[in-house]
């Protein structure tokens, strides 16, 4: 199997009770490797950490990295925090992007320098989120995600206020297994899953917007992604541990306008997962906007500029500013 077939298949759903043998063929065939710097734009882009001190709970296991594994692919997190990329002409917005990679890895190339680059250009402040992956020893695994995402919105928020941006104009951006986590923040902001630590603490999780691109949403079958729920859930998830990581059950008055996008050959991660959220969002009389578009598979990023997909970007610009422009404060 190729990266880029890995990257993008879905462990098929009857294959489930395969998973611990696949698990272990796979880490007798991978080492531990030296990896070269990740790309120049990553690594001079300001890193916050999240945490002062250890992030909450631990247990954290490092495990052997693919010696292919491209640089863009970030595993073994033990210091979660905030890339910063700052636009020469700000516009006032901030966007917290969240990388997919099925909760296995971190994909910065495709779901965080290019957007960060594309949003930059159009005036956002841009926090791209290293975030704890679940399946790497952490206590309390299913929590560890929301932890680290609930704790950068909060900085995130706090930043706008320090250099004079809009604490009211914080959009949150999940790609894939980053779209599933974006959704669980927009609808689980309020969910305590760490005890408060400072200051920070006490600021608003709840983005003002959100958009989920390509998102894993259903945490069972049949349409969910198995590897990221199992990475999330474990193998012996209980149907109140699938209940309480499936953003769609949660949506509620406060839950923030929503952006979806999907395409309809996504095979990895199937569109109905979009048409979940979408129909939450319709029931609880939410502001959502979808597109549903034919071709772009999973994992496209940015988009091919030669297909209609490639043109989500500049959509969803228009689309944050319409929002930002209503000044939407929570119901409730």
């Amino acid at each position: 199997m190729t990266l880029r077939s890995f990257r993008h298949a879905a462990v098929p759903l009857l294959a489930l009770a395969m998973l611990p043998s696949l698990a272990n063929a796979q880490a007798s065939a991978v080492v531990v490797t030296e990896r070269t710097a990740p790309p120049p734009a990553w690594a001079a882009a300001p890193f916050l950490p999240l945490w002062d001190g250890a992030p909450p709970g631990g247990g954290f296991r490092p495990a052997p990295v693919p010696p292919k594994d491209p640089v863009t692919f970030l595993r073994n997190i033990d210091k979660p925090g905030l890339r910063r990329f700052t636009p020469t002409h700000p516009n006032g917005a901030s966007v917290l992007v969240i990388p997919g990679g099925a909760y296995t890895f971190l994909s910065i190339g495709n779901e965080g320098l290019d957007i960060a680059g594309r949003l930059t250009a159009l005036g956002y402040t841009v926090y791209v989120l290293v975030y704890r992956l679940p399946g790497e020893g952490w206590t309390n695994r299913a929590d560890v995600p929301l932890q680290d995402a609930q704790r950068g919105l909060r900085m995130v928020r706090a930043a706008a206020i320090k250099d004079g941006l809009d604490p009211h104009k914080v959009a949150v951006l999940g790609f894939s297994a980053g779209g599933h986590l974006a959704a669980t923040l927009e609808t689980d902001f309020g969910q305590t899953v760490y005890p408060p630590r400072d200051s920070t603490d006490r600021i608003d999780a709840r983005p003002d917007a959100a958009a989920l691109i390509y998102p894993v949403i259903a945490a069972a079958a049949p349409f969910t992604h198995a590897l990221s729920a199992e990475k999330l859930l474990g193998m012996a998830a209980d149907a109140a541990a699938v209940a309480r990581r499936s953003p769609a059950e949660h949506v509620t008055a406060t839950t923030p306008p929503t952006f979806l996008l999907h395409t309809m050959d996504d095979d990895a991660v199937v569109p109905d997962n979009s048409l979940m959220m979408m129909a939450a969002l319709r029931r609880a009389g939410r502001p959502v906007e979808a597109h549903f578009v034919a071709e772009g598979g999973h994992g496209f990023g940015v988009g091919p500029a030669a297909l209609p997909v490639g043109a989500w970007v500049p959509m969803l610009d228009r689309w944050l500013q319409r929002i930002f422009a209503q000044k939407e404060r929570p119901a409730g």
